[in-house]
C-alpha cells in the first residue's frame, strides 16, 4: 500500500516563531517610534560592518549597490586593489531583486549556473562557477558550509562571490571558487525590520529583523522567518519552511568582542521532479551531440511526473558559531572562531526517467531517488590580522590556523515497484500499455501525468549505507605589500593536511568495503597591482586550487572520489588517489568612478585543470585528463546618478575537454563543451527613484545554451528572463514593494542533469511585500 510520509513538526515552531515576533513588536513599537521620530536628534545608526571586525563604527550607504571591501580578513585589500575577480551581492540587491533563497540571488552574477541532483548527487544548492562544481565550496562568514542544503537568506547580509581557484583561502575545492555567505549579527543600535509577503501561487512569507541594544557595550538581534508557496507553471510542488537566527554580541566599541551566533532552519517540501529529455527511438545510447536531447514535456510545460503521495523533501540545518575578537594594537587583532554545525536531508524523488524504452512512445517510468544523510562539522579557526612596516614597506596581512572535523553518513529507502501482480516488465520497458493501473501506477503518460495516481508500491528504510569521515590541518598566511603608491603585490600561501576514511556497510551493520587517503598540498595566489590613479587598479594574477580524493564527503558529485571505483560489473578499479589540481591566470583592471559609488571591472582569465581524474583503461583511473575555461567578464556596480543604481555584468566562457583519457568512450568527448558552462551569460538589475517614495526597477538575465554533459548529447536552450518591480513609501516607517518575476512567462530551464532530466524554472510569480523600519 502506499505510504503517506508524517510532516515535520513545522506548525508549532512557526506559531512560536509568530508569537515571539508578535510579543516583540508590541513590547518595542512604542519606544521604537519615539525613536524613530528623534531620528535627527541622533547620529546615524550602526550596522553590519563589510570589514574584517565587529561593528564599531558609522554605517555606509545602506541604499547603495557598491561594496569597498569583502567580510574575510584572508582579503587584505579592498576590492579594488584585489588581483581577482570578486563579486558582492549586498543586501540592497538582495531587497531589491526579491530574492527569497542563494540561488535567487546568484542570479545576478554572470558566470554562475546552477545543476540538478538526484540520488546519488543529492539535493540542494548546486552552483557551478566559471565550468567547475561548486556545491562544496560554500561558506559562512568565512568558515565553510558543509553538507548539501538549499541555503535561505532571511539571516543573510551579503554574498560575495570569488571567482577562480581559491583554495589559498578557502581550502580543498574551490576549483573556479567560492561563495561567502555573510550572516546578520547583533549591532549596536536599536532597529526593527519586519515584513510579510504575498504573491502569487500562494505565496506567504513572514520576517522579522530586531535588534536591540542591552548596553553600551552589548546587543542582541533576532531574525525569523516563516514561508510557503507554490511554483508558478508547476503542478504539485510546493515548498514549507522556517528558520529563526539569534545573534548575541558583547564588548561591542571595546578591545575585546565576543559573538554567539545560531541558526535553525527547517524545511518540508514537495520537490520538483523535472522534465525528462526526449529521447532517439533507437534509444538514449543514440544520443549524438550533433542533435541534442532537449527536454520533451508532452506539449504542457506544468506536467509533473512525480508522485504526490510518495514524494517528500525533508531538510534540517543547525549551526552555532562563538567568536571572540581581540584588538591587541591598533593595527593587530587576533579572532577565534568555534563553529559546530549539521546538515539533514531525508526525501524520497521522483526521476521522469528516459532510459527505459520510453518518451519517444509517449510514456514516463517513474524512478524513485532516495537518500537520508547528516553531515556534522566542527571547525575551529583562529586568525592574526593588521598592518606592520617592514623595512619601511606597509604589509596588509592575514595568517591562521583551520583545524575540522566532519562526518557525514549517508543511507536511503527501499522502494519496492513491483508490489502489484504483472507489473514487472514495467522496470525494463514503460510502454503506452502500461501507462496507469497496469504497471502499479509506476509509468505515466508524458502528455498526461496524474501526481495524484494511488502508486501502492512499498517503502522501507534501507540502512545500508556509507560513512564517511575527514580531519584537517591547515595554515595560510596572506599578504599585500605596498612597494609604492602605485605598485602593489598581493600574495597567499596554504597548507592543507587532509585525510579521509569511509566505510560502506550493510543494513545489518556488517563492513563491506572502507578505505582511507591522507592528501597534504600546498595552494596559493599571486598578484601584482598597478595603480595609474588612486581610484583605479590594473593587474595580473596566478591562483591555484586542489581538490583530494573525498573532498565533499559524499555530499556532492565527486569528480575525484576516495577509494576504488567500481565499474559497471562492481569490480573496483584502481586510482592514482592524488589531488585534482586547477590553476588560473587573470588579466584585469578595477575602477571606482563618480566619487567612489560607481565601480566597473574587467578581467580575461585561463582556468586549467591538467590531472583530472579519468579512466584511462578497463582496470585504472589516473589523473591525467585536461579541461579548460577561457573567456573574459565585464560588471558595473553602484550609483550612475543619485537616483539611478546599476548592478550589471557579462561573461563570457570558452570551454573544452582538452584530454579524457585513454578510454575510446571519454577520447571521443574531446574538444566538446564542458556541461552547465554557457558561452554567454549576462545580468542587468536597475533601479530609479523617480520621486522621495517612490522607486521602481527591472532587470534581464540572459542565459546561452548548456549542456547537461560532457558528451554535449543533452542541452537545455538559452533563455532570457525579464523582472520588473516598484517600491513605494507610504510614510518614514512602511513601504510597500511589488516585485513581478519572470515578467514574460517564460519557459526554460535553468538546472540540467547530465541524464534523464533537466528542472524547469518559475513561471511569472507577483510578490507584495509590506515592510516595516523603525
Amino acid at each position: 500500500m502506499s505510504r503517506q510520509y508524517p510532516q515535520l513538526p513545522v506548525s508549532s515552531p512557526r506559531l512560536l516563531a509568530s508569537a515571539i515576533g508578535v510579543a516583540i513588536t508590541a513590547g518595542s513599537a512604542g519606544h521604537m517610534v519615539f525613536a524613530a521620530e528623534q531620528t535627527d536628534q541622533k547620529a546615524p545608526r550602526s550596522t553590519l560592518s563589510l570589514g574584517a571586525t565587529a561593528i564599531t563604527g558609522e554605517a555606509q550607504d545602506e541604499t547603495s549597490y557598491n561594496v569597498e571591501k569583502a567580510s574575510s580578513p584572508k582579503y587584505t585589500a579592498p576590492l579594488v586593489d584585489t588581483p581577482r575577480s570578486i563579486t558582492v551581492i549586498p543586501q540592497q540587491v538582495l531587497k531589491d531583486t526579491g530574492a527569497l533563497n542563494m540561488q535567487d540571488a546568484l542570479r545576478t552574477v554572470p558566470g554562475i549556473t546552477f545543476g540538478a541532483g538526484e540520488g546519488g548527487n543529492p539535493q540542494g544548492d548546486r552552483p557551478f562557477i566559471r565550468g567547475f562544481d561548486a556545491q562544496g565550496d560554500t561558506y559562512l562568514d568565512g568558515v565553510r558550509d558543509t553538507g548539501s542544503q538549499s541555503r535561505e537568506i532571511f539571516a543573510v547580509e551579503s554574498i560575495e562571490v570569488s571567482k577562480g581557484p581559491n583554495s589559498a583561502i578557502g581550502g580543498r575545492g574551490a576549483a573556479g571558487g567560492s561563495i561567502n555567505l555573510v550572516s546578520k549579527k547583533a549591532h549596536l543600535g536599536n532597529s526593527f525590520d519586519g515584513g510579510f509577503t504575498w504573491g502569487s501561487d500562494q505565496t506567504q512569507r513572514y520576517t522579522l529583523d530586531g535588534n536591540y541594544q542591552f548596553s553600551d557595550t552589548a546587543a542582541g538581534r533576532l531574525n525569523l522567518m516563516s514561508h510557503e508557496s507554490n511554483v508558478a507553471g508547476r503542478q504539485s510542488v510546493d515548498y514549507d519552511r522556517w528558520g529563526v537566527a539569534p545573534s548575541l554580541a558583547f564588548g561591542l566599541g571595546t578591545d575585546t568582542r565576543v559573538n554567539l551566533d545560531y541558526y535553525h532552519l527547517e524545511s518540508n517540501d514537495t520537490p520538483d521532479s523535472g522534465i525528462p529529455y526526449s529521447i532517439p527511438t533507437a534509444g538514449s545510447a543514440a544520443r549524438t551531440k550533433s542533435n541534442p536531447d532537449k527536454p520533451q514535456d508532452g506539449g504542457d510545460s506544468s506536467n509533473f511526473y512525480g508522485l504526490t503521495d510518495r514524494d517528500f523533501r525533508k531538510g534540517r540545518t543547525d549551526t552555532a558559531t562563538i567568536a571572540i575578537e581581540h584588538d591587541l594594537t591598533d593595527a593587530l587583532t587576533v579572532k577565534n572562531t568555534l563553529r559546530h554545525g549539521s546538515s539533514m536531508q531525508d526525501y524520497i524523488l521522483t526521476q521522469p526517467d528516459d532510459s527505459k524504452g520510453n518518451v519517444n512512445n509517449g510514456s514516463v517510468w517513474r524512478r524513485a531517488n532516495t537518500r537520508v544523510s547528516n553531515t556534522e562539522t566542527t571547525t575551529n579557526q583562529t586568525d592574526l590580522f593588521g598592518d606592520v612596516y617592514i623595512a619601511g614597506f606597509k604589509n596588509s596581512f592575514a595568517t591562521g590556523i583551520e583545524l575540522s572535523r566532519e562526518e557525514s553518513e549517508k543511507s536511503s529507502y527501499n522502494v519496492n515497484t513491483d508490489t502489484t501482480p504483472g507489473t514487472a516488465a514495467a522496470t525494463t520497458n514503460c510502454s503506452p500499455a502500461l501507462i496507469g493501473a497496469p504497471s502499479g501506477y509506476n509509468c505515466t503518460s508524458l502528455s498526461n501525468p496524474i501526481p495524484s495516481d494511488p502508486w501502492n508500491g512499498a517503502i522501507s528504510r534501507n540502512y545500508a549505507g556509507t560513512d564517511t569521515k575527514a580531519n584537517t590541518y591547515a595554515l595560510y598566511v596572506f599578504d599585500t605589500l605596498e612597494l609604492s603608491e602605485q605598485w602593489l603585490v598581493n600574495m597567499g600561501l596554504r597548507y592543507d593536511h587532509f585525510d579521509t576514511e569511509y566505510k560502506t556497510y550493510t543494513a545489518a551493520g556488517a563492513t563491506t568495503a572502507k578505505g582511507d587517503d591522507v592528501s597534504e598540498f600546498v595552494t596559493g595566489q599571486f598578484g601584482v597591482v598597478y595603480k595609474p590613479a588612486e581610484n583605479g587598479s590594473i593587474y595580473v594574477s596566478y591562483a591555484t586550487s586542489a581538490t583530494p580524493p573525498g573532498a565533499t564527503l559524499g555530499e556532492g558529485q565527486e569528480g575525484n572520489p576516495l577509494g576504488g571505483t567500481p565499474d559497471r560489473s562492481g569490480n573496483l578499479l584502481s586510482s592514482d588517489m592524488e589531488p585534482e589540481t586547477t590553476k588560473n591566470y587573470e588579466i584585469g583592471t578595477k575602477w571606482d568612478l563618480l566619487n567612489d559609488r560607481l565601480s566597473l571591472t574587467a578581467d580575461i582569465f585561463r582556468t586549467e585543470k591538467e590531472n583530472a581524474r579519468v579512466q584511462t583503461n578497463t582496470t585504472t583511473y589516473e589523473n591525467v585528463g585536461k579541461t579548460r575555461v577561457q573567456g573574459f567578464e565585464l560588471s558595473a556596480t553602484g550609483k550612475l546618478t543619485d537616483k539611478w543604481q546599476v548592478f550589471a555584468g557579462y561573461a563570457y566562457m570558452d570551454s573544452e575537454q582538452v584530454d579524457g583519457g585513454d578510454l575510446p568512450a571519454n577520447r571521443a568527448n574531446n574538444g566538446n563543451e564542458l556541461p552547465n558552462t554557457p558561452k554567454n551569460s549576462a545580468s542587468l538589475w536597475t533601479t530609479y527613484q523617480v520621486t522621495p517614495k517612490l522607486t521602481i526597477g527591472g532587470g534581464a538575465f540572459y542565459v546561452d545554451d548548456v549542456f547537461g554533459s560532457v558528451a554535449n548529447t543533452t542541452m537545455v536552450d538559452s533563455y532570457v528572463r525579464y523582472d520588473a518591480m516598484a517600491a513605494y513609501k507610504l510614510t518614514k516607517n512602511i513601504d510597500l514593494q511589488l516585485n513581478v518575476q519572470n515578467l514574460t512567462d517564460e519557459t526554460y530551464y535553468d538546472k540540467a542533469f547530465s541524464t534523464h532530466f533537466a528542472n524547469q524554472a518559475a513561471g511569472r510569480t507577483a510578490l507584495l511585500s509590506t515592510n516595516f523600519h523603525f
